[in-house]
C-alpha cells in the first residue's frame, strides 16, 4: 500500500488549525502543522499529535510533503503560492486570495508551469445545498439568471471574539467586513451567475466595539451578461442567517444555508419545493473541502474555486474599495 500523501499547513492560527484537523479527518493523509509561534505549535502537536515545523521552505524540499495548505496572513498568500507551485506541490490558498493583484502574473505563470492543482479555499463551493441549487441553475430550467439577491449576517464577536486582536481590525492584513465575509458572497455568485462587469458600493462602521473597520455592506453589480446583483451584509445582526435567491424568467432558485436547503418555485406555482440537506457542524463544509482538494490532487474532478476565479473576486473587491471612495459606479477589466 502507498504510504499516505503529506499536506503542509503553513499558518496555524483560527483557520489554520480547522483545516488541520479536517485535513486529518479525512484519514487520507499526514498533515504537518508550519507557524513561527512556538506556543502555536506546542498546541497543535498536543491537540492533534501533528508533526510540527518553523520552516516551510525547508520542509518543502520533503519529497514526502505533496501538498501545501497556505493560511498565512492575505498579503502573503501569492509569494508563498508562487513558491510551493515551483517546488512542484499541489496548493490550496486560504480566501482571500490576496488584497491586491501584485505578483498575479508570476502565480499564474508558476501554475501553469508546475502542472500541479492551485485552488482557492472559497468554502462555500462545498456546501451540499449550493451545489445542488447550482446544478439546477446549470440546468438551463428556468432560463438564464437576471437577477440575485444575497442577504447575509451575523453577530461576528460572537463567532470571532477575538476580533480586535486579529487580521479584522485592519485593512491591511485583510481585516473589515468586504474582504472578510462579503468576498465568500462576491465569490459564490460569481460561481453560479458569471463574472462581474461593474460594481457600486456602500459601506460603513456601524456598531462593531474597538475596530474602525466597516461592519456593514451594500453592493449592487452588473454582470457581464447584464444580470443585475444586489448584495446586503452586516456583521452585528442577532440572527446567523444567509438568503440567496437566483430568479430567471421561468422561475426562482433560493438557498438557505442557515436551514441546509435550497429550494426552486417555477413561474406559476404557488409552494416551494425544499430540498434539506443533514446539518453540517462548523468544521462540516471544510471537512468536504479538504476531501475535494486530495481528489483534486489524486485528478479526479473537483468544484473548488479556482484560481482564475479566486483573481476575479480579488478584482470585485477591489472595484468595492474604489466605488466606495469615489461614490461612483467602477467598471472591472
Amino acid at each position: 500500500m502507498s504510504p499516505l500523501p503529506t499536506v503542509l499547513i503553513i499558518g496555524c492560527g483560527s483557520i489554520g488549525e480547522r483545516h488541520l484537523r479536517n485535513f486529518q479527518a479525512t484519514g487520507r493523509c499526514n498533515a504537518i502543522a508550519c507557524d513561527n509561534r512556538p506556543a502555536i505549535l506546542a498546541a497543535m502537536s498536543e491537540k492533534y499529535g501533528a508533526a510540527t515545523t518553523t520552516d516551510w521552505e525547508q520542509t518543502l524540499a520533503d519529497p514526502a510533503v505533496t501538498a501545501v495548505l497556505i493560511a498565512t496572513p492575505a498579503p502573503s498568500h501569492v509569494p508563498i503560492a508562487t513558491k510551493v507551485l515551483q517546488a512542484g506541490k499541489h496548493c490550496l490558498i486560504e480566501k482571500p486570495l490576496s488584497l491586491t493583484l501584485d505578483g498575479m502574473a508570476e502565480l499564474q505563470a508558476a501554475h501553469a508551469a508546475s502542472g500541479k492543482v492551485c485552488r482557492v479555499a472559497y468554502v462555500q463551493h462545498s456546501r451540499p445545498e449550493i451545489r445542488a441549487a447550482k446544478a439546477f441553475l446549470d440546468s438551463g430550467a428556468f432560463g438564464p439568471v437576471r437577477a440575485a439577491t444575497i442577504i447575509s449576517g451575523q453577530n461576528f464577536p460572537t463567532f470571532r471574539p477575538a476580533y480586535r486582536e486579529i487580521y479584522y481590525n485592519n485593512h491591511a492584513q485583510g481585516g473589515g467586513a468586504i474582504q472578510d465575509a462579503l468576498t465568500h458572497m462576491l465569490n459564490l455568485a460569481e460561481w453560479i451567475t458569471g463574472p462581474t462587469a461593474s460594481v457600486l458600493c456602500d459601506a460603513g462602521h456601524q456598531v462593531l466595539e474597538g475596530v474602525e473597520v466597516e461592519d456593514t455592506v451594500s453592493v449592487t453589480t452588473r454582470n457581464r451578461d447584464g444580470a443585475i446583483l444586489t448584495y446586503t451584509l452586516n456583521q452585528f445582526q442577532a440572527p446567523n442567517e444567509t438568503h440567496a435567491q437566483f430568479d430567471g424568467s421561468g422561475g426562482s432558485v433560493r438557498i438557505e444555508l442557515h436551514r441546509g436547503r435550497w429550494g426552486r418555485l417555477a413561474l406559476g406555482e404557488k409552494d416551494w419545493t425544499w430540498d434539506t440537506f443533514p446539518p453540517l457542524d462548523r468544521d462540516g463544509p471544510f471537512r468536504i473541502q479538504a476531501d475535494d482538494f486530495l481528489d483534486a490532487c489524486a485528478g479526479r474532478p473537483t468544484l473548488l474555486a479556482t484560481l482564475e476565479e479566486g483573481i476575479q473576486t480579488v478584482k470585485v473587491v477591489r472595484a468595492c474599495f474604489e466605488s466606495l471612495q469615489t461614490s461612483a459606479r467602477v467598471v472591472i477589466d
